[in-house]
């Protein structure tokens, strides 16, 4: 069987190649399409997947002619919300896709779309397409996304949308603005997939309110699961951190995206008390996405500390886990893998606005205030890092939040990507005609599918 996936940043690629390298380990074929910046065609999971055998990995950049590449990202950036924020670009980019309306830009987005579907699947009509998690803030147009959608269900292939990450938060307000407790409508662009596919009910909580209940798939972690980690232990780029000389204590943190509520006042005050620790080495690792606009990577106060630095973009969040004996996490998926391996994470609930879902599984894990950092911090100086989860709430975080419904977890995502990529069967071909496809198009499907009427 054939699967085209799209990725776009790092994130994808870190909870989608488990997938991926699973797909091609049970001998079906799969192309891996990037659509976010060229650099990540370097990125050690990309380099992996590149060098399979049933994979085949390509920059949309190097897949589309010159022309319909400049279209394709020109239309884009046109719609997309982050340019649409930018104040004078944003007006620019409003007036000229008002001017070059939806039934001119569809032109171009069907031309790209079936190159991309030809290249993959010619005639077939076993296949799946893959997108991640979107929603009506990611940086590929939604409207190119529907379109392509529409087009591969017309071949009878399936598309499903898999997880680009998991839920670190076990509240709902936790963004700037954020008021009321009600759904969030910018996951409603889900619905257009054929199954949308979680980790855990605290993911698929998020999806429930516009989602018909046979269309959400809860199936566990991929990127956490132990499958997964076993293999990417050998894959990991080697850490090349060093460590000061007199060093007792190795403790990273991490930071969220600007977009959720920090209290940096309070942060900088944990970074410099920790610093004042004899023997604490400190590194700080912004958000993969966005860091850069974050208050505390540009305080100056850090540079004259000694045992406190900034990790640069190119150091993987893997090997930083490794380096360190304790994370101090500000509500991030990341950390679930320092978990599995029962380092300490605290769980720094205080210096934001969020309720962790680890803190909320294993309470021993929350910073409430100042003084439970001071006191951690010198616990672990003096009584070293083990023993400091109670089993059974950890146990429990494994099994409700990464294992959902066994350790097995990669073989579930197989099967059901292997059942959407069945040529389409009777009920949905009834499904697509009930939601008023013109009659060529029906014609179409039916021929695809192979169905008489």
């Amino acid at each position: 069987m054939k699967a085209l996936f799209f990725l776009r940043h790092y994130n994808d690629i870190d909870h989608i190649t488990p997938v991926i390298s699973k797909w091609a380990e049970s001998n079906h074929h799969a192309d891996v399409v990037l659509l976010g910046h060229a650099k990540f065609m370097q990125d050690y999971r990309i380099q992996y997947l590149s060098h399979l055998q049933q994979v085949r990995v390509a920059h949309i950049r190097d897949v589309l002619s010159t022309w319909e590449f400049m279209q394709w990202r020109i239309q884009t950036l046109l719609l997309i919300r982050g340019v649409r924020r930018i104040f004078l670009l944003g007006k620019i980019a409003q007036q000229l896709a008002n001017w070059y309306g939806p039934s001119k830009r569809a032109a171009t987005w069907k031309k790209i779309a079936q190159h991309l579907l030809d290249r993959t699947f010619g005639h077939d009509q076993h296949g799946v397409i893959v997108f991640d998690w979107v929603t009506s803030h990611s940086p590929v147009a939604i409207e190119w996304i529907e379109i392509i959608i529409t087009m591969a269900k017309e071949r009878g292939l399936g598309v499903v949308s898999l997880p680009h990450g998991d839920s670190p938060h076990a509240n709902q307000l936790i963004r700037h603005r954020e008021w009321i407790i009600q759904p969030n409508t910018i996951y409603a662009e889900a619905k257009i997939f054929d199954k949308l596919v979680v980790p855990n009910e605290l993911c698929a909580s998020r999806f429930r309110p516009f989602l018909n209940k046979e269309a959400i798939a809860v199936l566990g972690s991929p990127r956490y699961c132990d499958e997964w980690l076993e293999k990417l232990a050998t894959l990991s780029p080697p850490a090349q951190l060093k460590t000061n000389t007199g060093t007792q204590l190795k403790i990273v943190m991490f930071l969220r995206k600007r977009e959720f509520t920090t209290f940096w006042e309070e942060v900088d005050e944990i970074v410099h008390m920790m610093a004042a620790f004899p023997g604490v080495q400190l590194i700080i690792k912004p958000h993969t996405r966005g860091g850069w606009r974050q208050p505390l990577t540009s305080n100056s106060s850090l540079r004259h500390l000694s045992n406190v630095s900034i990790a640069a973009d190119s150091v993987h969040s893997i090997s930083l886990m490794n380096w360190a004996d304790v994370i101090i996490d500000l509500a991030t998926s990341v950390v679930f893998e320092a978990i599995k391996a029962k380092k300490p994470v605290l769980a720094a609930d205080y210096l934001h606005a969020g309720r962790s879902a680890h803190a909320y599984y294993m309470p021993e894990t929350e910073l409430k205030c100042r003084d439970d950092v001071y006191q951690l911090i010198s616990g672990f100086l003096i009584n070293g890092c083990d023993n400091f989860y109670k089993e059974a709430h950890r146990q429990r975080f494994i099994n409700e939040m990464l294992h959902v419904g066994g350790a097995d977890v990669l073989s579930r995502y197989i099967t059901l990507l292997e059942e959407q990529a069945q040529p389409a069967k009777a009920a949905t071909i009834e499904k697509m005609r009930n939601q008023n496809y013109s009659l060529a198009i029906w014609q179409r499907i039916k021929t695809y599918a192979g169905f008489t009427q």
